[in-house]
């Protein structure tokens, strides 16, 4: 009826009602009837907002890279932003202009002409690898920046996704990352056989230098025994000469006393050795009868010698002729 019309919002939403070019009402979460005729309607949405973003940038060795991320915004002064752009709706809550839009167009180029001062200053390999200062950088910049708070927004968080090179740079550096990997594999290699080889080395000479110890003690052995076999036949030899000189020694007192002995013998008749002598032999006594008997031969004028006085004579009581004897006759 009249054409009244009822609108209501939610919590999220901050509704305005222009009459005659000034605020009638306005809140969020409100409800109002309104004539549409002479009644303008400004919905602004206060919902945290996520903005994605893709925008490739140009290094400074002249490769491009893609940047992916997202951006997360929401309208902290709606009353701001309605007198920038055009948030006005139609009796179907349909915005009347694209302005609404053009917000996420204008926060897409911000932080694109600062990360395309960022990559400008790097080359490809150090863009890829400066994620998180490229992520701080835009964090700060966008919250610091004129252009959201004159339109009344609040950047709540920056986050980069990916910074991706074109699929030819990529492939490159992965041939490029794959050769490193590779040589760094065989670097390992390398180094593992050459410790291998070090340690074989180090177990050789320890061999080696045990064979030399044990050699040595052998050595020190053998010289030992040979210094003891010196050490005996030098005794041996000490011995021979002691006994040498004793015998010497002996020999030449055995001499002395048979020269005295023989020196005083030739001073006394043989007589009187004889008689001197303790035995009885009759043979012994009948050789020195012969002996005075020869001495005097010039004053025997006959002698007469019976057989049985000579075969006494020759009769021998030596053993071994005995047993010679003995045997002839058998």
């Amino acid at each position: 009826m009249f054409g009244i019309r009822y609108l209501k919002s939610t919590p999220t939403t901050y509704l305005m009602r222009f009459h005659n070019g000034k605020i009638a009402r306005q809140g969020a979460g409100i409800s109002m009837y309104y004539l549409p005729f002479n009644s303008i309607i400004v919905r602004v949405n206060l919902a945290s907002e996520d903005l994605p973003f893709v925008f490739e940038q140009q290094t400074s060795d002249f490769q491009d890279v893609t940047i992916q991320g997202n951006l997360t915004y929401r309208v902290s002064d709606p009353e701001r932003l309605a007198t920038k752009l055009d948030f006005s709706v139609d009796t179907r809550g349909r915005y009347q202009s694209e302005d609404p839009d053009s917000i996420r167009d204008r926060l897409i180029r911000m932080l694109q002409v600062e990360a395309n001062d960022f990559s400008r200053q790097r080359t490809i390999t150090e863009m890829l690898q400066s994620g998180p200062d490229l992520t701080e950088r835009l964090q700060t910049f966008a919250s610091t920046a004129t252009i959201p708070e004159d339109l009344g927004l609040e950047i709540e968080s920056v986050v980069l996704l990916r910074i991706k090179p074109t699929p030819e740079m990529e492939t490159a550096l992965q041939a490029q990352t794959r050769e490193a990997t590779l040589q760094k594999a065989d670097q390992a290699l390398h180094e593992r056989r050459k410790l291998a080889i070090e340690a074989e080395q180090e177990i050789r000479e320890r061999e080696l230098q045990n064979q030399r110890i044990t050699q040595e003690k052998q050595r020190e052995v053998r010289e030992a025994e040979l210094a003891a076999d010196v050490a005996i036949e030098r005794g041996r030899e000490e011995l021979v000469q002691q006994q040498a000189a004793n015998e010497k020694t002996l020999a030449s007192a055995r001499a002395e006393t048979l020269r005295q002995t023989f020196e005083a013998m030739g001073t006394v008749d043989w007589k009187t050795i004889a008689v001197s002598s303790q035995t009885t032999d009759a043979k012994q006594l009948i050789a020195m009868a012969f002996g005075e008997l020869a001495e005097n031969a010039q004053k025997i004028g006959q002698l007469d010698i019976s057989p049985d006085l000579l075969r006494d004579l020759m009769r021998s009581d030596d053993p071994q002729r005995r047993r010679s004897n003995s045997n002839k006759s058998e």
